[in-house]
């Protein structure tokens, strides 16, 4: 595996510096930064998920498996689609062509989503603005302060559980010689 540096961090450009959490003599693996809890978790996924670090199939599946953790919030089915196109075109079994038409196809289903989310929003603001506002403001506080706390968690659970996987599939891909 390869073998990091501060200097060869730096070289990729951060929008932060490595010296906040690393020794300016800090050497490491990418399990390493996976591993280092000082940096924060999309920090380290920004570092190591380089085609110069790990393979593309990698990151891919990586993307894929993220994508199915929240699978049963997808209702539409061009979406579910695109992810098991994604994989297959990992894996060596589906063309790029089928790739980029289920790949338009999810976008297609993105925008409909959005357009349907902002329709129920603005729904839900003018049902708001019909309501005692001081009720209303009360009720969103103590929302908020639940929402921040529930979010924080929720981070915090699913960004271990991605690290967990990503490691397994790392140390697997060593095996197989699918990253660098």
């Amino acid at each position: 595996m390869k073998q990091l540096s501060i200097e060869t961090l730096c070289s990729y450009g951060p929008c932060y510096n490595p010296t906040s959490y690393l020794a300016e003599d800090w050497r490491g693996s990418i399990l390493d930064i996976l591993d280092n809890d000082k940096i924060p978790f999309p920090d380290r996924l920004w570092v190591i998920l380089r085609t110069d670090l790990v393979s593309e199939k990698l990151m891919r599946l990586y993307a894929v498996w993220c994508a199915r953790q929240v699978q049963h919030l997808m209702t539409d089915e061009r979406s579910i689609k695109a992810l098991d196109v994604a994989e297959s075109f990992a894996n060596g079994s589906a063309p790029k062509s089928e790739l980029d038409a289920a790949g338009a196809a999810a976008w297609d289903a993105a925008r409909d989503a959005a357009r349907a989310a902002a329709r129920d929003a603005a729904r839900a603001a003018a049902w708001a603005a019909a309501g005692d506002a001081a009720r209303d403001a009360a009720r969103d506080a103590a929302r908020a302060a639940a929402w921040a706390a529930a979010w924080d968690a929720a981070w915090t659970a699913a960004w271990a559980v991605q690290k967990k996987k990503l490691k397994e599939m790392i140390i697997a891909g060593l095996e197989t010689g699918d990253t660098f």
